[in-house]
């Protein structure tokens, strides 16, 4: 074999310039940048340096030749003409990978196919023996590349990809492979900084690819160092002698390096769950002395290494994976951007994240953006200098401002900053000392369309509190989509908020919309005084079925709120709905007033609240009737909570047939009934426009004599069937069940009372 060989680099897509330049410096040449890959010329020992010291590629392919091809015939040809048996024992394992399609290949499969059948065919011994295919760990791995009518057939040097260190066997959600995260390091000047003797901290650390990947390059140790098994381990090509002069350079270099003072490099990390692996992935990469990672919020963050110690904050956003999900994630980014400010003056920071205008909303300008591709997903590097010129407020602020704000930022710099989490429990978890007061720092204004806003949104709580307190009402919708550009609804439900953004109309750019969106949320811890942490935020679209209904998170954390002398229990996370529609307030409040030694019957009961409200007042009993184990055990906890577990009975069963069996006579019943319901726990579908008719009929059919239904639904075509006045006693009563916060929104529901003739 030649004593040069062409070589390609593969990586992911974006970090060919940095990729080209690595390789450079590792002793590649002529290189060049393709999609994804470097292509360069070098020896055996630069390509074993390649596999060992490429902290950017994925694979490194020796080309073996280079042939044209019309067809399937020549692609057997020109792969069956190499020399095989220099390369591969008759004996031995294949794996075949191909890419690519044209000359009669449309197939990936078909073409890897015909490579096998070639290498396997000019391997066979007289006697019938065989290489045999292993996908896992073969002897050899064969990669064909087809473009444009040119086959390029390549021995793989790596075998499994370069990304994987084999320190991360114990990975987060949506971790970054460890080569993309080696890049954004590299682009974020972790290096410069490094070998300044500069600290790094991540404040989303998840398991540690950060902060490993940092004191790799900090320690100058070879990413694949501890690698045992490579592409050329079992190839007959493979110069041992030459790779072991490489791998034992690369382990003194190590060993010099770890021997070094260690860099000041922590991690934190909300989740508990991930604690312990990220520390297990640290512990792996032999850098338990360099790293600790430490459990903390983001609200919380703050670096504190030795006095005068200054670095680079890394870390990686989540970005949101549906539509509408950014929207919660506006005040993670928006503390980020706090922090930095308020803890890391004179630091840098690097924000690599898929949603940009979120990063925009840290209130704190990047100085350089950078493009990246995560998988299919585009994201940006936002490289950004912690000074407080780079501070976006709003407003421009005069030579002396500035100058004030830079001694301030200076004094900051030189304060004693001991590690605050140097002690630990018997966990081994940091126990964190009171915190310092935070530097005052200026808020980031609101945009215009935020400040009038906030603004509608101030003068609404100002006369909705003053009613709310006259009341005692503990919840209440303080705004809803008073202003149309801005589509929202917002509770209060005691000292939490909970905002459903409404899905805006198909004619509205998207972006907008979503600009929108955020100075609305910029806007409403500040107009309402509530933190952060206390917002609540979905989106509501039009809804088929019981899908308003569906689990949305599963973080099971239940409120206790109050109402007309009772408590009740509500889940602001895991459902759309909270498990109490405000707008049924004075109905429920009318039924506690009317309920005194009465049956009562609550259909379509959801979590019976209203239940508990008759309880209340005075019942005889209360029988419950849905089709939900969830919201009946919901039901079961409210009626707990206020001491009415006892004649208060509980049903799980489809309204209607329910209905039709039951033999009972109630004195008041309420049916709210879902718009609705194809649930597979009942027989056919349940419409409330076709089918509230035979509803009320078996309803009324249970009434005691001068019994009341109750009726109400919130379907907004809704048109109650004229004949039913002629059988019944129907009165309208919609304006009578609406206070004042739902005055703006009178078609939020319709209710009516029937009684018998």
């Amino acid at each position: 074999m030649s004593d040069r060989y062409e070589l390609f680099l593969t990586c992911p897509k974006g970090l060919e310039g940095l990729l080209a330049e690595e390789a450079t410096a590792l002793g590649l040449e002529d290189t060049r940048e393709h999609t994804s890959a470097v292509r360069g010329m070098a020896d055996m020992e630069t390509a074993y340096r390649l596999c060992l010291w490429s902290r950017l590629g994925n694979r490194v392919l020796l080309v073996l030749k280079r042939f044209a091809m019309k067809d399937a015939e020549d692609l057997y040809h020109g792969v069956h003409d190499v020399e095989w048996q220099d390369h591969l024992l008759p004996d031995g394992t294949l794996a075949v990978e191909f890419s690519g399609h044209g000359s009669g290949i449309d197939n990936t499969h078909f073409g890897a196919l015909k490579v096998k059948d070639a290498i396997v065919d000019k391997l066979r011994t007289p006697d019938g023996e065989r290489p045999s295919i292993d996908k896992l760990n073969p002897d050899l791995r064969v990669h064909l590349r087809l473009d444009r009518g040119e086959a390029i057939l390549s021995l793989d040097l790596s075998g499994h990809s370069l990304h994987q260190r084999g320190y991360r066997l114990q990975q987060g959600v949506a971790p970054l492979k460890e080569n993309l995260a080696a890049a954004i390091l590299v682009r974020s000047g972790w290096p410069r900084i490094a070998a300044e003797g500069g600290a790094l901290a991540d404040p989303m650390c998840g398991v540690g690819t950060f902060l490993v990947e940092a004191a790799m390059i900090a320690a100058d140790i070879a990413p694949n160092l501890k690698r045992t098994r490579w592409g050329f381990s079992a190839w007959l090509g493979h110069v041992p002698a030459l790779w072991r002069k490489l791998h034992d350079e690369a382990l003194a270099r190590s060993e010099a390096g770890l021997a070094k003072p260690p860099l000041w490099i922590r991690g934190y990390e909300a989740d508990p769950r991930l604690i312990q692996p990220g520390r297990n992935n640290v512990e792996r990469a032999g850098l338990s002395d360099w790293i600790k990672i430490y459990q903390g919020e983001v609200a919380t963050f703050e670096p504190r290494p030795d006095q005068n110690q200054k670095g680079l904050v890394i870390c990686n956003p989540p970005y949101g994976e549906r539509l509408g999900d950014e929207a919660s994630l506006l005040y993670l980014y928006q503390n980020l951007g706090e922090r930095l400010r308020q803890a890391c003056l004179n630091w840098e920071a690097a924000v690599f994240t898929g949603a940009p205008d979120l990063g925009k909303r840290m209130g704190i300008r990047s100085h350089k953006q950078y493009s990246f591709w995560n998988g299919a997903l585009p994201c940006k590097l936002l490289l950004i200098k912690v000074l407080p010129d780079q501070f976006v407020t709003g407003e421009r602020r005069t030579p002396e401002q500035r100058q004030l704000e830079r001694e301030q930022a200076q004094e900051q710099a030189i304060q004693p900053a001991a590690d605050p989490y140097a002690r630990v429990n018997k966990n081994g978890n940091p126990i964190k000392p009171a915190p310092a007061p935070a530097p005052v720092v200026e808020q980031a204004r609101l945009s215009e369309g935020g400040q009038m806003f906030a603004n509608r949104l101030q003068k609404n709580l100002k006369q909705l509190g003053k009613w709310a307190r006259r009341e005692k009402v503990d919840c209440y919708r303080v705004y809803d989509a008073d202003m149309p550009e801005y589509a929202l609804a917002i509770d209060l439900y005691h000292d939490w908020v909970h905002v459903q953004e409404y899905a805006a109309p198909k004619s509205i750019d998207p972006e907008k919309a979503q600009a929108r969106l955020f100075d609305a949320l910029a806007a409403i811890p500040q107009a309402l005084n509530i933190d952060k942490s206390r917002v609540i935020i979905k989106r509501r679209e039009r809804q088929s079925g019981t899908k308003q209904y569906e689990r949305q998170s599963a973080q099971g954390q239940f409120t206790e709120v109050q109402e007309g002398g009772i408590k009740l229990l509500v889940n602001l996370t895991d459902y759309l709905d909270t498990g109490l529609f405000l707008d049924h307030r004075p109905m429920r409040l009318r039924i506690q007033r009317e309920a005194a030694g009465k049956r009562f019957l609550n259909l379509f009961c959801y979590t019976a609240t209203a239940s508990v409200h008759a309880a209340k007042g005075g019942a005889r009993s209360t029988t419950s009737v849905d089709l939900s184990r969830t919201y009946l055990d919901w039901a079961r906890r409210n009626l707990s909570l206020n001491g009415y577990s006892d004649k208060n009975r509980l049903e799980q069963g489809d309204v209607m047939a329910w209905l039709s069996a039951s033999r009972d006579e109630y004195d008041l019943i309420f049916i709210d009934p879902p718009t609705f319901s194809n649930s597979k726990r009942m027989e056919g579908v349940f419409d409330v426009q076709r089918d509230h008719v035979q509803l009320l009929d078996l309803a009324v059919a249970r009434l005691a004599k001068d019994g009341v239904v109750y009726f109400s639904n919130n379907f907004r075509k809704f048109q109650l069937d004229e004949h039913l006045g002629e059988r019944y006693q129907v009165e309208e009563i919609s304006a009578q069940t609406l206070d004042p916060d739902f005055a703006r929104n009178t078609k939020i529901h319709r209710a009516w009372k029937i009684q018998a003739r």
